[in-house]
């Protein structure tokens, strides 16, 4: 039996207060904390909302304990703490324990890191990023932590959400629990890591492949998608067309542009790809009213799905089962041809997303073409094809930008965002590109201690052309804090 609150259950009131935008962030509503029962509030609200001195925001107010965001409170000890020792501060800073649920905010069974800012609850991908930093912090304990967070979710809602919160119950995030994994074995060179979460990596397999059993050719079902020569692949989704709660009435006023009837749930697939939002989802390139997120099969996604195949035929032959590791091992070689079959565009030398619904590479040129050459998938070939695509296009001033396209989405030109700069810096390394990954540590470090040198914070995003700026675009501020900056920074400093 659920014991968080369920939008659902306060839906009324709750569109009534997006609607009247009495928050100028709209996640403080979805993040509210009743004071009193709900079934109480509401009742007292279907009784005063028609009196004439009722006053919505003193109701939810009075009514619902409001979350602040998350303060960098050592911004004032800048001066007298290096980067470094301020990033080990913040982890403490950055600490949170959720032993019950509270709110829409999920219960976890272990202490976990937030990114920062307006995010003050455990996310999937960020967590993996998180990590980095907590390795070289030597805070193993922590890093257990997360794994046992992602484990416990996958275990009683069948995946990872975007978010722990209750609505984030219809989406995931890029799946990196088995790359959790790897980090966990390399720190301790402990195989049983594998062998512990073996049954809770089958489960998020299972939750990632629902549908691919009733998928027709040139269709999709969910997550899965058959292209119209029958092979398996992947997409990000979501099982909710509606507004997002966050971002309610953002969603209801570009639906109202758009002439998809499935737009939400197009913006909604954007955001588990953790890419909210950028151009490489929009039909024309420019707008987000033309989402068409739910019409592709991502690379990245694909990667990443081959590695949770391959780590559960390594974990099989662990465990001593023949058949399993043959069958995860088969899916895994037949991804890996599929993700050359479907991703590599032969004439840009780059991998792009895969237009299912026209058979055809996408056009939008972006850095999750880095993960074939991260999970080192790619041929010498293609990774000097790719190496050249990062130089010409993608490598500035301050680090690696997500598109070739300035759109004011905050995922593209001129942005720069932690996750990419790791990705880079091991894509190049493993092809020995060597200086190419040290332009990319180095442009990118020097980037955020400049930031830091001005501002006193680690922030979200950086700007990477205009080094003299800080980031922008988007739903909402550049935030600071911020986890997964802190984790890529502390790691690329220590990579040679």
């Amino acid at each position: 039996m659920k014991n968080y609150l369920d939008l659902k259950d306060i839906y009324t009131l709750f569109e009534t207060v997006q609607k009247s935008e009495i928050f100028e962030d709209q996640k403080m509503m979805a993040d509210l904390v009743p004071r009193f029962n709900i079934s109480e509030i509401i009742k007292m609200y279907e009784n005063k909302k028609d009196s004439p001195d009722f006053v919505l925001k003193d109701f939810i107010l009075q009514n619902f304990i409001v979350s602040e965001s998350v303060k960098d409170e050592m911004m004032l000890q800048k001066k007298s703490l290096a980067i470094d020792k301020h990033i080990e501060k913040l982890w403490d800073e950055l600490t949170r324990v959720a032993s019950e649920n509270k709110g829409t905010l999920l219960m976890l069974p272990k202490p976990y890191i937030v990114p920062g800012g307006r995010f003050n609850e455990f996310f999937y991908w960020d967590s993996y990023f998180i990590m980095l930093g907590l390795q070289c912090s030597g805070r193993l304990e922590m890093m257990k932590n997360i794994v046992e967070n992602c484990s416990y979710l996958i275990e009683n809602f069948g995946f990872v959400p975007n978010a722990s919160r209750s609505y984030f119950l219809s989406r995931s995030q890029p799946p990196y629990f088995s790359i959790m994994l790897d980090l966990i074995f390399e720190t301790t060179n402990d195989k049983d890591i594998y062998i512990k979460y073996f049954e809770t990596m089958q489960k998020e397999y299972e939750f990632w492949m629902d549908g691919s059993e009733k998928t027709d050719e040139g269709c999709a079902v969910k997550r899965v998608v058959k292209t119209k020569s029958g092979d398996i692949l992947n997409r990000y989704y979501d099982d909710e067309n509606k507004p997002r709660p966050e971002s309610y009435m953002i969603d209801v006023k570009d639906a109202k542009i758009s002439e998809n009837p499935e737009f939400f749930r197009n913006i909604r697939a954007a955001c588990e790809s953790g890419w909210d939002f950028s151009s490489r989802w929009f039909k024309d390139g420019e707008t987000i009213q033309n989402i068409q997120t739910l019409d592709f099969a991502q690379v990245d996604l694909n990667c990443l799905l081959w590695h949770l195949e391959s780590t559960l035929s390594k974990t099989a032959k662990l465990t001593g089962d023949p058949d399993l590791e043959k069958k995860y091992g088969d899916f895994a070689v037949k991804r890996k041809y599929n993700i050359q079959k479907y991703f590599w565009d032969h004439e840009d030398g780059i991998y792009k997303d895969f237009d299912f619904q026209n058979n055809k590479v996408t056009p939008s040129e972006h850095i999750a073409a880095l993960y074939p050459l991260f999970f080192e998938l790619s041929t010498k070939h293609q990774a000097e094809d790719v190496a050249e695509n990062i130089v010409d296009k993608f490598l500035k001033p301050g680090g690696l930008v997500t598109t070739t396209k300035e759109s004011g989405q905050q995922w593209d030109l001129p942005n720069a965002w932690a996750p990419y700069q790791w990705i880079g810096f091991v894509a190049m390394k493993n092809y020995n590109f060597d200086d190419i990954a040290s332009k990319i540590k180095n442009n990118w470090c020097s980037n955020v201690e400049r930031v830091y040198e001005n501002t006193g914070k680690l922030m979200e995003k950086y700007n990477a052309m205009d080094i003299h700026s800080i980031a922008g675009g988007g739903e909402y501020p550049n935030q600071d804090g911020f986890g997964w900056t802190n984790g890529v920074y502390s790691k690329l400093k220590r990579s040679k």
